[in-house]
């Protein structure tokens, strides 16, 4: 049986989770997450890659070469959520599972983070339940990739 393979990418400033605004976005750091993330795929079976970019371009190449490679993404596009058309449009293209998640609940924040760019293209939306989102959206692609 062949391991299934899942991609998360992970947006802007997410690399300094832990120690940006801990009020909003916790107290664990991108390290701890992925660490959590591949430990919960091994348990399943499955392989996990992660990714974080400060940059949008490097974003989009990654989704691009996930079509054929991976079996579904987790993305957590961060400020990008709200402005990239050319994120939208790559995540479009894919045929696998895509969850979007974001630590902070964005509908309870400001008013411009109400709107996600990535929403209609994606699977389903997972938001502030903080760093346990990643695991859930983990758990759900796990799911859908068995279906």
């Amino acid at each position: 049986m062949e391991t299934k393979q899942i991609l998360v990418i992970h947006g802007p400033n997410l690399n300094m989770l832990g120690s940006r605004e801990p009020q909003t976005y916790g107290t664990q750091s991108l390290a701890d997450i992925d660490a959590a993330l591949v430990q919960a795929a091994r348990a399943h079976n499955a392989g996990l890659q992660t990714l974080q970019s400060n940059h949008e371009g490097q974003i989009v190449d990654a989704i691009q070469q996930a079509r054929g490679a991976f079996d579904a993404l987790i993305i957590n596009p961060a400020g990008y959520t709200h402005t990239s058309v050319a994120i939208r449009d790559a995540i479009a293209m894919l045929e696998i599972p895509v969850i979007e998640i974001h630590l902070s609940n964005i509908y309870k924040r400001e008013p411009f983070r109400h709107r996600s760019m990535i929403t209609d293209v994606a699977t389903g939306q997972i938001c502030g339940f903080g760093h346990h989102g990643y695991l859930l959206a983990l758990q759900a692609a796990l799911q859908m990739i068995k279906a």
